[in-house]
């Protein structure tokens, strides 16, 4: 069985940092693509950053040169950096387990940590 486990989320002010953790279980961790996805109140949800199994990194435009992903293999867990966050970051932020193809396709998720960046 799958599961994804969030945890990092918090209250922080415009201009901060946080650090995302999403820890695997049930899956060979290290053979797949793994994302961060985000809703804010009343929008959709949005693909913020993936990485392949190889290691290709794919990034949304509007957090591009802020956010960073990255994977531990050895510890199952996937990482998003976030610095110079901005209110407009304010959202529930989503681990998952995808696909890509054309574009990326999400599979399994997790429960979703809350991130609120105060101005």
């Amino acid at each position: 069985q799958v599961r994804l486990v969030e945890s990092g989320g918090g209250l922080v002010q415009a201009g901060g940092s946080l650090r995302l953790s999403c820890a695997a279980s049930g899956i060979i961790f290290s053979a797949n693509t793994m994302g961060w996805f985000r809703q804010a109140p009343g929008k959709q949800r949005e693909l913020v950053a993936a990485m392949t199994s190889g290691g290709v990194t794919d990034v949304a435009g509007s957090v591009k040169g802020r956010f960073t992903i990255s994977r531990d293999n050895a510890k199952n867990t996937v990482y998003l950096q976030m610095n110079s966050l901005k209110p407009g970051d304010t959202a529930v932020y989503y681990c998952n387990l995808g696909t890509y193809s054309d574009k990326y396709y999400p599979n399994y998720w997790g429960q979703g940590t809350q991130v609120t960046v105060s101005s």
